[in-house]
């Protein structure tokens, strides 16, 4: 999250959406029971998914380690282990397309850098029956030496930029780039967990909703870079 935490995003504050987007599939994890009203049913998908990434994807180590962004921590969030199982990758998805829903934001394309954006490319593309695309980090070095893998982009494309688990947001902050350079524009960001405080002024800056499903705050951890 931003500079400081906000309570609204909490666990217990949130503001959450007033409908669910679509109907989850049939083997996800922890469905909604339909008897629950709507705002209860999105505050139920968040709890589910926070307490699935508690279970399978955070650790509290010993001594630190380096993150990708080069900061050390001894809290540790494995955005991809976390949402291994498919069912657990869905109710990220399913999160996701909530949000946005709410939000009242449409979208035509999803997509960011590989590989942390991998999984919500494909997950949230074939559950809202939208587009997918992947940046590679380099250009491929032969054939077209195209970056862009999955659906074209340019002029007219609205694109939503994901990704797993940021500290500096530098994964996410390059894929904006790529993407804005090919004429397409992003409409929203959003990420599983922000450990940090700049991805969000960087999208403000840009005039971009960014918003991730979960930060430091929520597991109670020291911001990075904070």
């Amino acid at each position: 999250m931003g500079g400081e935490a906000d309570p609204s995003r909490t666990l217990e504050g949130s503001p959450w959406p007033d409908d669910v987007w679509g109907a989850m599939p049939a083997d996800a994890a922890a469905p909604v029971p339909s008897y629950l009203g709507r705002r209860e049913a999105a505050e139920t998908l968040r709890k589910e998914l926070f307490d699935v990434i508690r279970a399978k994807g955070y650790r509290e180590l010993p001594e630190p380690v380096q993150l990708a962004s080069g900061a050390w921590s001894r809290h540790f969030v494995d955005g991809k282990r976390a949402l291994a199982a498919g069912a657990d990758l869905a109710l990220a998805c399913q999160t996701i397309l909530t949000l946005l829903d709410d939000r009242g934001v449409d979208f035509d394309a999803v997509g960011g850098l590989t590989m942390g954006a991998d999984q919500f490319a494909h997950g949230v593309a074939l559950l809202g029956d939208r587009r997918w695309f992947v940046v590679r980090k380099e250009p491929k070095g032969r054939g077209t030496a195209q970056q862009i893998e999955g659906t074209a982009l340019g002029s007219g494309v609205r694109v939503l930029l994901v990704d797993d688990v940021v500290s500096t947001g530098g994964s996410i902050k390059k894929a904006y780039g790529i993407v804005r350079d090919l004429g397409a524009e992003v409409v929203f960001a959003t990420t599983l967990v922000d450990r940090g405080t700049t991805a969000r002024p960087f999208f403000a800056g840009q005039g971009v909703p960014y918003e991730p499903l979960f930060t430091y705050a929520d597991f109670g951890m020291e911001p990075v870079g904070g």
